[in-house]
């Protein structure tokens, strides 16, 4: 029986969620490179418009470490003030997701394979604790790519504080101790705890860096050149893609955990709403990350009065509790923003897919391109090695030649089933992919030539649901080719937009000789075997 929904329920995981989203805000404001005000506008107004109109009761829409940390290496592309362009790059973003919606492309989301996610979020966490070791260190370096942030943090090793080293690593240590008691809030108890330094004035006597003041800017959204609008659109279209993954992977992963149902164009038009709010409002751009989805759902929330609930609180906590914000230590920031992304780090879903022999080095990719590349290059780049990778298997696809399994009508792999047998005169083939313009001839030819010493050929188009016109005109030369040579074709599991494109194409009698089973191709071909089948 269900449990009964109370709006109790969601004010409470409200209430805790506001606690997870805080701390995790100011420090992925930092990623960005922007002052803590913008990710809090961020998680209030993005927080808001989603509870009014996303459709997931568990998702917790706010500023994600992926967005804040392309965010910002797109921002330094450009050479600008991130205050000035963040509004305007996350106008753009959620002008992606409302297009997006409007012409129903949520499918997009799946040209980002999991594989690269994975590959993504292990460079992309390694990446962010890099960039946070200067703050523990307590010493400021330009920013740059990885390599850099490690070599200038060793050459800059005779001015680190130890005392902010001890800070960092004490809210670290504690972070990861807490989590052995899940129902206690760890990272806001760690963030009071560096309010109390702060505000004791120990923090200063010891020359550890302060988060600073924050100031929630009010409702403007500022345009930007009109000459930068095209790069910023750029820009902001990975953004875009890499947010509704991590968002729709989050939505889709509890949905299913908890029985609901969601549409993919409804919660892109959500999203872009709620980047649009966050824009209004000068934020960062806004997903549905993982870690506050799962703590939603596990606070006991209900319904999207929690989301709701939490966007309050945070706004609460915005605008009675900023100078309290402002007491706490850039290293203990630091902290919180490592022990967020430790999981990410585990290597078990890489080690995974080479234990499967699938999308290992797709995965690998994408982890050492955003390390060497950049965050937002090395992330272009993983999705075009998946396209490319993609592309080239089927281009190139496994031919099978097929058998006979025992006395049933089952014909098989005979590469992966000896217990097959041939039909005597009879070659059975089948491409395991679809054929189009990219590979009809080689994979023709390359059948073609194994074919040779039969007198019938089967070709089984299981895998071709259609032809493009490239591979229909291929499929005639090569009937035509085995004709001259004496062999008869016929083909196998023809599906009825392949027997279409062939009539039309003149091939009326390679189409009306086509059968929709291997079985019955092969009883056609085989005059001995025909009685045993049909």
């Amino acid at each position: 029986m269900a449990e009964p929904r109370t709006p109790a329920a969601d004010l409470l995981a409200g209430l805790a969620v506001a606690g997870l989203i805080l701390p995790e805000a100011v420090a992925y404001a930092g990623i960005a490179g922007l002052a803590p005000g913008h990710a809090l506008a961020a998680g209030i107004a993005g927080g808001l418009a989603y509870a009014l109109a996303g459709r997931s009761r568990f998702a917790v829409v706010a500023p994600t470490s992926s967005s804040a940390a392309i965010l910002a290496a797109a921002i330094a592309s450009l050479g600008a003030d991130p205050a000035t362009l963040a509004p305007a790059m996350v106008a753009l973003v959620a002008l992606i997701f409302g297009t997006l919606a409007l012409f129903r492309l949520g499918s997009l989301s799946g040209f980002i394979s999991r594989p690269v996610l994975r590959g993504f979020a292990l460079g992309l966490a390694a990446t962010i604790i890099i960039r946070q070791l200067p703050k523990l260190a307590g010493v400021h370096l330009a920013g740059g790519p990885v390599w850099q942030t490690m070599a200038g943090l060793a050459g800059s090793a005779a001015r680190w504080n130890p005392a902010s080293i001890a800070a960092g690593a004490a809210a670290l240590a504690l972070l990861v101790a807490l989590r052995r008691l899940p129902q206690l809030p760890g990272a806001l108890l760690v963030i009071l705890s560096g309010i109390a330094l702060g505000a004791s004035g120990m923090a200063a006597r010891w020359g550890i860096a302060l988060a600073g003041p924050i100031a929630l800017a009010p409702p403007a959204l500022a345009l930007p050149p009109l000459a930068l609008v095209p790069r910023l659109t750029e820009l902001a279209a990975p953004i875009a893609l890499i947010l509704f993954a991590e968002s729709w992977g989050t939505m889709r992963n509890l949905a299913l955990r908890h029985g609901d149902g969601l549409d993919a164009n409804r919660e892109l038009a959500a999203l872009g709403l709620a980047n649009l709010a966050s824009a209004m409002a000068q934020g960062m751009p806004v997903g549905a990350g993982f870690s506050a989805g799962a703590a939603n759902a596990a606070a006991g929330a209900q319904s999207r009065l929690a989301q709701l609930c939490a966007a309050v609180a945070l706004l609460g906590l915005a605008l009675f509790a900023g100078r309290w914000i402002a007491q706490i230590p850039e290293p203990v920031l630091a902290a919180v923003v490592i022990a967020a992304l430790t999981h990410a780090l585990d290597p078990a879903p890489i080690r995974r897919l080479f234990h499967l022999r699938r999308d290992q080095w797709v995965a690998l990719a994408a982890a050492l391109g955003v390390l060497a590349l950049g965050v937002l290059s090395g992330m272009l780049a993983a999705i075009a090695l998946s396209i490319a990778m993609l592309l080239y298997d089927l281009a190139h696809p496994s031919i099978s030649e097929l058998g006979r399994l025992g006395e049933s009508h089952d014909f098989v792999d005979l590469a992966r089933h000896g217990e097959a047998r041939r039909l005597p005169g009879v070659a059975i083939f089948r491409p395991n992919a679809p054929l189009f313009f990219a590979n009809a001839e080689a994979t023709l030819s390359a059948i073609a030539a194994r074919a040779h010493g039969a007198g019938r050929v089967v070709l089984s188009l299981e895998q071709s649901a259609d032809l493009d016109s490239t591979a229909a005109e291929a499929l005639g030369e090569f009937a035509a080719l085995l004709a001259r040579r004496g062999q008869h074709l016929t083909l196998a599991r023809a599906h009825d937009a392949v027997r279409l494109i062939l009539r039309r194409s003149g091939q009326r009698k390679l189409a009306e000789s086509a059968t929709f089973s291997v079985a019955d191709a092969a009883a056609l071909a085989g005059n001995g075997w025909r009685d045993a089948v049909v």
